[in-house]
């Protein structure tokens, strides 16, 4: 939701030599149209199932980076999932930042918005709801006035110290179903 997930993404996958997987981008390739039009035709909890599918089928791979849609992890299966195949960093952004980042951008349906106030109000909500999920991920990493790049090189720094911490990629929870 306008943090850098996917530009991030790019770019550590680059430096780190292995493929990136932007599941919006995987799922509007699959269902042939837009996340935006996923939403309005077949609704929001079709779209989290095929989500679900995805993550489900992405956590089977290695050497990846995946960008996971903000949704995503909402589901806690979901964030296990995502954290089997590796560690889960959460980007994060001021709703000031989103919003400048977003503009008039029309593709993200839980934030189509008229004016820039409307979208304001949609993006501190979305967030609220969204934060003790959020919170949730042990890793946290604020984009705020940082490049793409400059995340990225911050990621890659810390790696491997959170690869060696030991400290869990996602709170335990109760077993799929």
């Amino acid at each position: 939701m306008g943090t850098g997930k996917s530009a991030v993404g790019r770019r550590l996958a680059e430096a780190l030599g292995r493929e990136f997987v932007d599941m919006d981008a995987v799922l509007e390739a699959r269902q042939g149209i837009p996340v935006s039009r996923i939403f309005e035709e077949q609704g929001e909890f079709f779209f989290r199932a095929l989500e679900r599918d995805l993550a489900g089928e992405l956590s089977h791979r290695t050497n990846l980076v995946i960008a996971a849609g903000g949704g995503a992890i909402l589901d806690p299966v979901n964030l296990r999932r995502l954290a089997a195949a590796g560690p889960v960093i959460c980007l994060t952004a001021a709703p000031e930042t989103i919003a400048a980042r977003l503009g008039a951008a029309r593709t993200r349906p839980l934030l189509a918005a008229s004016n820039p106030g409307e979208l304001a109000v949609k993006i501190r909500r979305l967030l609220a709801e969204r934060q003790p999920a959020y919170a949730a991920v042990p890793w946290q990493m604020a984009t705020d006035g940082l490049t793409a790049e400059a995340v990225a090189r911050r990621i890659l720094q810390q790696l491997p110290s959170v690869l060696l911490s030991g400290r869990p990629a996602c709170p335990p929870g109760p077993p799929e179903s």
